[in-house]
């Protein structure tokens, strides 16, 4: 049969019921397979929110750790940190800034892998903690960070303890929950103080914790709540933890530890017992009156660098008190210690050394110094304005008077 004659045959034959072929068959199932994917993995345009924490550094404005929030693209997987602890020291009025408490920081939105370049290099360790956030929660937030990160609205007023790199991480966040975090841990406290954790976070550098110790006021004493504490971003990534978001669920979803810590850990909190600050200061005064009495002009020697030294302290803190915005620095009770009034005391110490009498009001200065210590240890019983200064009290107040005892006198006069 040739093909023309099987084709008319075909033609003339009854026709059976068309089946499917293969190819539709595959098709058909393809397409079914499709519909149940979509329907069981609906699209979404949620970003994933996270907290990223950086352990503290070497460097002194390092020393007390940072955080960002990271936001992950749910249609390109790429994350972004929305860091708010950038500055500029090459601003014309950076200085004048710094030292009258008007810093000035800002938001940046970078890529997370460029962040973590730094803290890779440097050796400082980085977790994130994965937020438990509802879908409009997520995206009011990581919105709210794009519109904060724009250039005419990034930049915000910097204060250490109130409003910084994490207190405004934990203000994102708390303003995405509606306000549910600070009513969770507000009412919380670990009897901490702004004090308490500058000096543990700047006990590495002894500098840096004895300018935090002597040159905070009595309003860096009072007791937080874990809401205030948490301007240590490791602090705040700790009441993460303790917090439900507003599915009545853990608001941390799940950790993740991105870069190991190299470098020394977080500093314990440690005791500071007052009693060998009162040892050394008793030292120091029994040797200066046993000293006095042969060789007054040595004393004398001695007790000038010390005097200029309280003056000098003395001096930053009236300046940090009337002319700055450091407010947790104001009416400092360290000022009776490390007293300006010592600026009296120069002359007479000058004219012992020199072997000279001292002059009539040598003395009397010497007794009112001495005598703003005892006001200073009266100062530290009382219930109001209190100010955790104990051991510099029972360090200076045996010296100060000390020194009253030995050079004060007029027979130890020459």
């Amino acid at each position: 049969m040739t093909a023309d004659a099987r084709a008319a045959h075909a033609a003339s034959a009854p026709r059976a019921p068309a089946t499917p072929g293969p190819r539709l068959l595959l098709a058909l199932l393809l397409w079914l397979l499709a519909c149940g994917a979509a329907l069981a993995t609906p699209t979404t345009s949620v970003p994933r929110i996270g907290v990223a924490t950086m352990q503290p550094g070497t460097i002194f404005f390092e020393r007390f750790g940072h955080d960002a929030i990271v936001v992950v693209d749910p249609a390109t997987g790429a994350a972004t940190s929305y860091n708010f602890g950038f500055f500029d020291p090459g601003e014309p009025d950076f200085i004048s800034n710094f030292v009258f408490g008007q810093m000035r920081y800002r938001l940046q939105a970078l890529p997370f892998a460029d962040d973590l370049g730094y803290y890779r290099e440097v050796g400082r360790g980085v977790s994130i903690q994965w937020l438990n956030l509802g879908d409009a929660e997520a995206t009011r937030l990581a919105a709210a960070l794009a519109e904060n990160a724009k250039p005419e609205n990034a930049r915000y007023g910097y204060d250490y303890f109130t409003d910084n790199c994490a207190t405004r991480v934990r203000d994102a966040i708390d303003t995405a929950l509606g306000g549910s975090l600070k009513s969770q841990i507000e009412g919380r406290s670990h009897g901490t103080t702004y004090r308490s954790e500058s000096v543990r976070l700047a006990s590495p550098a002894p500098w840096m914790w004895l300018g935090f110790d002597i040159g905070l006021g009595p309003a860096a004493d009072r007791p937080l709540s874990v809401w205030q504490e948490s301007f240590v971003p490791m602090r705040l990534a700790d009441a993460l933890r303790e917090v439900d978001g507003s599915n009545g669920q853990p608001l941390v979803l799940a950790e993740e530890q991105i870069l190991p810590h190299r470098i020394a850990p977080e500093p314990a909190e440690a005791p500071r017992p007052w009693w060998p600050w009162a040892l050394a200061g008793l030292a120091i005064a029994v040797a200066a009156m046993l000293a006095a009495r042969r060789v007054p002009r040595i004393v004398a020697g001695v007790a000038l660098p010390f005097w200029t030294l309280c003056i000098g302290l003395g001096a930053l803190m009236l300046f940090i008190w009337f002319f700055t915005a450091h407010r947790f620095g104001w009416a400092n009770h360290n000022l009776l210690l490390f007293n300006p009034l010592c600026l009296l005391l120069l002359p007479g110490g000058w004219r012992i050394v020199r072997g000279r009498t001292a002059g009539p009001w040598f003395g009397r200065w010497l007794g009112v110094v001495a005598a703003c210590t005892v006001v200073a240890l009266f100062l530290l019983w009382l219930p109001t304005l209190p100010q955790r200064n104990a051991h510099w009290i029972a360090l200076l107040l045996p010296v100060h008077v000390g020194l009253w005892l030995a050079l004060g006198r007029s027979r130890l006069r020459p």
